[in-house]
């Protein structure tokens, strides 16, 4: 209903992967791609985390998502403006692939670094080398929680690499690249949208040139947490009050099962549904 489009490809090796073009109101288009098929990262709240790691895409089926769109919108008088790795997968394990993508969506499609974002759960020595390319391209940091023990519950990457040691590579990458960073909060109801955590978050913060969008959570199959607007939307009056800068975003795509690995797990359950001589 919102113009969102999404679409599943399946790769040679029968693995599915999805790609989805968002338009706004202001005439920009943004593709936002995946970098692996599935994801070993076991995020309790998303869709491709359930569904297990899949392998890592080449540098050419990552490019081939964002061209795809670009050709398409060329036909329509229209271009391409944004890129964002925040489709199935965690980046920054297949960092060198991602890496050579980032390079050619920028070479080949016109998309200047600082249109491109880059999402990670927080593999922090990766953090560190990102940085140290110096590429302009916007860091995104999927946060959702300002205690080892909450983020722990949620992402089991925390254990092996704890908030503190997450935020200290965030502040390098500042540091490194004069960038702002964004951090993503998927605001679910009950576990971290109180306004208790909106003062952990800030103090976590503090003094770090970052942003915070915060999404209510898209809902899934194997999730039981929901979205409270109200609460989302005093959460980041809670920020913004503390001197955190802060956006309640807009879920998009609700009606196409937009988020992230949504789509795949539904057409899974319909080829697992069909009797084996009938194709989809």
């Amino acid at each position: 209903k919102d113009g969102t489009l999404k679409r599943a490809y399946a790769l040679p090796d029968e693995k599915l992967i999805e790609s989805v073009l968002m338009p706004y109101d202001d005439g920009r288009f943004t593709a936002c791609i995946s970098s692996q098929a599935g994801c070993a990262q076991g995020c309790v709240f998303c869709a491709t985390g359930q569904m297990g790691f899949g392998r890592h895409l080449t540098s050419d089926e990552i490019f081939e998502q964002a061209y795809r769109f670009s050709q398409e919108l060329k036909t329509k008088g229209a271009r391409l403006s944004n890129v964002v790795f925040m489709g199935m997968g965690e980046p920054f394990a297949n960092f060198e692939q991602v890496r050579s993508a980032l390079t050619r969506i920028h070479d080949h499609l016109g998309i200047g670094w600082r249109h491109l974002t880059v999402s990670t759960v927080g593999i922090v020595p990766n953090i560190y080398k990102f940085a140290d390319l110096d590429m302009q391209v916007t860091l995104a940091v999927s946060l959702h929680a300002a205690t080892d023990e909450v983020r722990g519950a949620l992402m089991p990457v925390n254990k092996r690499w704890p908030i503190a040691e997450l935020i200290q590579a965030c502040r390098y990458y500042v540091h490194k690249t004069n960038r702002r960073i964004t951090f993503e909060w998927a605001s679910i109801e009950g576990e971290n949208d109180s306004t208790a955590d909106a003062k952990r978050l800030a103090h976590l913060l503090r003094g770090l040139k970052c942003h915070v969008n915060v999404i209510p959570v898209n809902p899934t199959k194997g999730f039981d947490g929901h979205a409270s607007m109200e609460s989302a939307r005093r959460f980041v009056g809670d920020l913004e009050s503390a001197g955190i800068p802060a956006t309640l975003r807009v879920r998009r795509g609700i009606d196409i099962d937009g988020g992230c690995g949504q789509l795949t797990t539904l057409m899974e359950e319909e080829a697992a549904a069909q009797p084996d001589n009938v194709p989809l």
